[in-house]
């Protein structure tokens, strides 16, 4: 079992390392396509626009087929209480404050007796402290009076949680419960409206119009995709469109830097070369780990 597991993870690391260095060589090569040109007058079809998506959807899985969640975690709780800190700061800032958390607080018992001051001391580098250290004890509280100190792995529980929405929800049942569920973060948000698949602006309804497309089965790593995309490539102020290996599929291309070695300079992360946002990323991840909290 050692030698084969040892073996299943040099081959994820093979795949992963090809991936990266498939999307460089698309974006180092000629300069990318434009959109397909339609005809003036022939606004595109449900069905073409369904069988564009789950097309870039395969790009995507060849271009990210180490794409994962970017928090790190090491169970449901760990994974729960990551992303309520995540909202309205980056997953490198979580990863960074996340370690001395959990030391101090391992379980939902341990957070829901903390000293209020205490635990917005620990998490203060995530912004928004106060109101996500009301969040954190209110939801330790129920895990430990509800639920027996355990996470549940239903929607519909999950939800009642203080701090948690379905984007939370569908994160935890998604990567920890392995139950399929769509991310719509802001990076997945911008992404599928610049790809036409949905003009949807309020997450729910985004939620619904993407699910409508893909295979239940393909959502939780849609999800990641789409995610890792917009935050390496596909940016909300800049994109880089001159080095996007799905070019030739956007309807949105030209919106950002057309000129490959100029978009190139835009990449992020593995793709520009840099860390990425975990401290602790999986084996099979071709980019650096994170620096630890005061290091970057």
């Amino acid at each position: 079992m050692g030698e084969q597991g040892a073996s299943k993870r040099k081959n994820m690391k093979k795949s992963a390392e090809s991936g990266s260095e498939a999307a460089k060589s698309r974006s180092a090569g000629a300069p990318a396509a434009a959109a397909p040109k339609r005809k003036p007058g022939r606004p595109e079809s449900h069905l073409a626009m369904v069988r564009r998506a789950r097309r870039i959807n395969r790009e995507l899985a060849e271009v990210y087929p180490y794409a994962h969640p970017e928090l790190d975690f090491r169970n449901p709780f760990e994974l729960l209480v990551a992303t309520v800190l995540s909202a309205q700061t980056t997953d490198l800032r979580v990863n960074q404050t996340t370690p001395a958390l959990f030391a101090a607080y391992p379980t939902p018992e341990d957070m829901a007796a903390a000293v209020p001051e205490k635990l917005e001391e620990i998490i203060r580098p995530t912004g928004f402290f106060r109101a996500k250290a009301r969040s954190l004890l209110g939801l330790s509280a129920a895990l430990r009076d509800d639920f027996g100190g355990e996470v549940p792995g239903r929607l519909a529980d999950l939800v009642k949680l203080p701090g948690v929405g379905r984007k939370t929800a569908n994160v935890v049942l998604g990567n920890a419960f392995g139950v399929p569920g769509i991310t719509v973060d802001t990076h997945f948000g911008r992404l599928v409206r610049r790809w036409k698949w949905t003009e949807q602006e309020d997450p729910e309804k985004v939620e619904a119009e993407v699910a409508a497309i893909f295979p239940k089965s393909e959502w939780t790593m849609l999800s990641h995709r789409v995610i890792f995309h917009g935050r390496r490539v596909c940016h909300a102020r800049k994109p880089a469109c001159g080095a996007c290996p799905i070019a030739p599929l956007c309807p949105s291309y030209g919106e950002g830097e057309t000129d490959p070695e100029k978009a190139r300079k835009l990449l992020k992360y593995e793709m520009g070369g840099k860390p990425g946002q975990r401290l602790s990323p999986p084996p099979d991840y071709p980019g650096s780990p994170a620096p630890p909290l005061g290091a970057d």
